[in-house]
Protein backbone atom coordinates (compact mmCIF):
# COMPACT_ATOMS: atom_id res chain seq x y z
CA UNK A 1 0.00 0.00 0.00
CA UNK A 2 1.56 3.22 -1.27
CA UNK A 3 3.95 4.66 1.32
CA UNK A 4 5.48 1.32 2.34
CA UNK A 5 6.70 0.46 -1.14
CA UNK A 6 10.39 0.85 -0.28
CA UNK A 7 10.32 -1.88 2.36
CA UNK A 8 8.06 -3.99 0.14
CA UNK A 9 10.62 -3.85 -2.69
CA UNK A 10 13.50 -4.71 -0.34
CA UNK A 11 11.62 -7.67 1.12
CA UNK A 12 10.55 -8.88 -2.34
CA UNK A 13 14.17 -8.78 -3.56
CA UNK A 14 15.34 -10.91 -0.64
CA UNK A 15 12.53 -13.41 -1.22
CA UNK A 16 13.29 -13.57 -4.96
CA UNK A 17 17.02 -14.08 -4.33
CA UNK A 18 16.25 -16.88 -1.86
CA UNK A 19 13.80 -18.60 -4.23
CA UNK A 20 16.34 -18.40 -7.06
CA UNK A 21 19.15 -19.66 -4.80
CA UNK A 22 21.37 -16.76 -5.90
CA UNK A 23 24.94 -17.09 -4.58
CA UNK A 24 24.88 -13.70 -2.83
CA UNK A 25 24.85 -12.60 0.79
CA UNK A 26 22.10 -10.06 1.41
CA UNK A 27 21.35 -8.17 4.60
CA UNK A 28 17.89 -6.63 4.37
CA UNK A 29 16.99 -3.78 6.68
CA UNK A 30 13.39 -2.55 6.68
CA UNK A 31 13.26 1.14 7.61
CA UNK A 32 9.69 1.31 8.79
CA UNK A 33 8.11 4.44 10.21
CA UNK A 34 4.59 5.46 11.07
CA UNK A 35 3.78 9.15 11.24
CA UNK A 36 1.53 9.48 14.30
CA UNK A 37 1.04 12.08 16.96
CA UNK A 38 1.87 11.13 20.52
CA UNK A 39 3.39 12.77 23.59
CA UNK A 40 6.74 11.16 22.66
CA UNK A 41 6.77 12.21 19.00
CA UNK A 42 9.30 14.76 17.83
CA UNK A 43 8.06 18.21 16.86
CA UNK A 44 9.15 20.89 14.45
CA UNK A 45 12.32 22.64 15.74
CA UNK A 46 13.32 19.66 17.92
CA UNK A 47 16.90 18.37 17.73
CA UNK A 48 17.20 14.60 17.25
CA UNK A 49 20.44 12.66 17.56
CA UNK A 50 21.19 9.93 15.01
CA UNK A 51 22.92 6.69 16.02
CA UNK A 52 26.32 8.08 15.04
CA UNK A 53 25.86 11.22 17.16
CA UNK A 54 24.89 13.53 14.28
CA UNK A 55 22.40 16.11 15.52
CA UNK A 56 19.47 16.78 13.19
CA UNK A 57 17.17 19.80 13.27
CA UNK A 58 13.57 18.75 12.64
CA UNK A 59 12.05 21.06 10.05
CA UNK A 60 9.03 19.05 8.92
CA UNK A 61 7.42 16.22 10.87
CA UNK A 62 6.15 14.56 7.68
CA UNK A 63 9.75 13.86 6.60
CA UNK A 64 9.94 10.96 9.05
CA UNK A 65 11.03 8.47 6.39
CA UNK A 66 14.45 10.06 5.93
CA UNK A 67 14.93 10.11 9.70
CA UNK A 68 14.38 6.36 10.04
CA UNK A 69 16.36 5.68 6.88
CA UNK A 70 19.34 7.66 8.21
CA UNK A 71 19.76 5.34 11.20
CA UNK A 72 19.02 2.30 9.04
CA UNK A 73 21.78 3.30 6.61
CA UNK A 74 24.18 3.71 9.53
CA UNK A 75 23.45 0.17 10.66
CA UNK A 76 23.43 -1.32 7.15
CA UNK A 77 26.72 0.25 6.07
CA UNK A 78 28.59 -1.40 8.86
CA UNK A 79 28.84 1.08 11.67
CA UNK A 80 31.43 -0.42 13.99
CA UNK A 81 31.32 -3.86 12.37
CA UNK A 82 34.50 -4.98 10.64
CA UNK A 83 32.60 -6.38 7.65
CA UNK A 84 31.46 -3.64 5.29
CA UNK A 85 28.91 -4.25 2.50
CA UNK A 86 30.07 -4.14 -1.12
CA UNK A 87 26.95 -2.19 -2.07
CA UNK A 88 24.04 -0.58 -0.25
CA UNK A 89 20.77 0.06 -2.07
CA UNK A 90 17.84 1.72 -0.39
CA UNK A 91 14.34 1.90 -1.82
CA UNK A 92 11.88 4.47 -0.51
CA UNK A 93 8.73 6.31 -1.45
CA UNK A 94 10.58 9.24 0.08
CA UNK A 95 9.68 12.54 -1.53
CA UNK A 96 6.76 14.16 -3.27
CA UNK A 97 9.23 16.24 -5.27
CA UNK A 98 10.46 13.11 -7.06
CA UNK A 99 6.90 12.47 -8.19
CA UNK A 100 6.66 16.11 -9.33
CA UNK A 101 9.95 15.77 -11.22
CA UNK A 102 9.18 12.47 -12.97
CA UNK A 103 5.50 11.68 -12.66
CA UNK A 104 4.45 8.09 -12.14
CA UNK A 105 6.36 6.39 -14.95
CA UNK A 106 9.95 6.67 -13.72
CA UNK A 107 11.79 6.24 -10.45
CA UNK A 108 14.68 8.49 -9.57
CA UNK A 109 18.08 7.16 -8.58
CA UNK A 110 20.99 8.78 -6.78
CA UNK A 111 24.34 7.01 -6.99
CA UNK A 112 27.60 7.44 -5.14
CA UNK A 113 29.43 7.07 -8.49
CA UNK A 114 28.63 7.58 -12.17
CA UNK A 115 29.43 3.93 -12.85
CA UNK A 116 26.90 2.79 -10.26
CA UNK A 117 24.28 5.14 -11.72
CA UNK A 118 24.88 3.66 -15.18
CA UNK A 119 24.53 0.14 -13.81
CA UNK A 120 21.21 1.09 -12.21
CA UNK A 121 19.88 2.47 -15.50
CA UNK A 122 21.03 -0.67 -17.35
CA UNK A 123 19.39 -2.92 -14.74
CA UNK A 124 16.20 -0.92 -15.10
CA UNK A 125 16.24 -1.27 -18.88
CA UNK A 126 16.87 -5.02 -18.61
CA UNK A 127 13.93 -5.47 -16.22
CA UNK A 128 11.46 -3.03 -17.76
CA UNK A 129 11.79 -0.41 -15.04
CA UNK A 130 12.32 3.21 -16.02
CA UNK A 131 15.12 4.83 -14.07
CA UNK A 132 16.42 8.40 -14.18
CA UNK A 133 19.71 9.33 -12.48
CA UNK A 134 19.66 12.61 -10.57
CA UNK A 135 22.61 14.77 -9.50
CA UNK A 136 24.15 14.40 -6.08
CA UNK A 137 26.33 17.52 -6.17
CA UNK A 138 27.77 18.92 -2.94
CA UNK A 139 26.64 22.46 -3.69
CA UNK A 140 23.13 21.47 -2.53
CA UNK A 141 24.43 21.01 1.02
CA UNK A 142 24.20 24.66 2.19
CA UNK A 143 20.38 24.37 2.06
CA UNK A 144 20.71 21.81 4.89
CA UNK A 145 23.00 23.95 7.05
CA UNK A 146 21.58 24.41 10.54
CA UNK A 147 22.37 27.04 13.16
CA UNK A 148 21.35 24.70 16.00
CA UNK A 149 22.40 21.20 14.86
CA UNK A 150 24.84 19.42 12.56
CA UNK A 151 22.28 19.28 9.73
CA UNK A 152 18.68 20.10 8.88
CA UNK A 153 16.42 17.19 8.04
CA UNK A 154 14.95 19.13 5.07
CA UNK A 155 13.79 22.62 4.12
CA UNK A 156 10.30 24.06 4.00
CA UNK A 157 10.59 25.63 0.55
CA UNK A 158 10.39 22.24 -1.20
CA UNK A 159 12.85 23.10 -3.95
CA UNK A 160 14.78 20.00 -5.05
CA UNK A 161 13.68 18.11 -1.94
CA UNK A 162 14.47 14.78 -3.62
CA UNK A 163 18.09 15.92 -4.09
CA UNK A 164 18.30 17.37 -0.59
CA UNK A 165 16.92 14.13 0.85
CA UNK A 166 19.60 12.14 -0.98
CA UNK A 167 22.35 14.54 0.18
CA UNK A 168 21.02 14.19 3.74
CA UNK A 169 20.99 10.39 3.53
CA UNK A 170 24.45 10.14 1.99
CA UNK A 171 25.89 11.52 5.24
CA UNK A 172 24.90 8.22 6.89
CA UNK A 173 26.38 5.74 4.39
CA UNK A 174 29.95 5.55 5.73
CA UNK A 175 31.04 6.39 2.16
CA UNK A 176 30.12 2.87 1.00
CA UNK A 177 29.01 2.35 -2.63
CA UNK A 178 25.37 3.42 -2.45
CA UNK A 179 22.22 3.73 -4.54
CA UNK A 180 19.16 5.57 -3.33
CA UNK A 181 16.00 4.78 -5.30
CA UNK A 182 13.08 7.17 -4.78
CA UNK A 183 10.13 5.12 -6.01
CA UNK A 184 7.77 7.62 -7.61
CA UNK A 185 6.93 5.03 -10.30
CA UNK A 186 5.47 2.75 -7.64
CA UNK A 187 2.14 4.52 -8.11
CA UNK A 188 1.86 3.94 -11.89
CA UNK A 189 -1.49 2.14 -11.83
CA UNK A 190 -1.78 1.66 -15.61
CA UNK A 191 1.53 -0.12 -16.01
CA UNK A 192 4.25 0.75 -18.49
CA UNK A 193 4.24 0.01 -22.19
Amino acid sequence: HEDMNGSAVALALVLAAAEMNLPVAIDCWLAIAHNHLSPGAYKQNDIVTALDGTTIEIVHTDAEGRMVLADTLLMATGGKKSVKPDLVIDFATLTGSMHVALGARYSGVFASSDKLGSLAVAAGQASGERICVFPLDEDYDPALDSKVADVKQCTLDGEADHILAARFLQRFTHKRPWLHVDLSASSCSGGLS
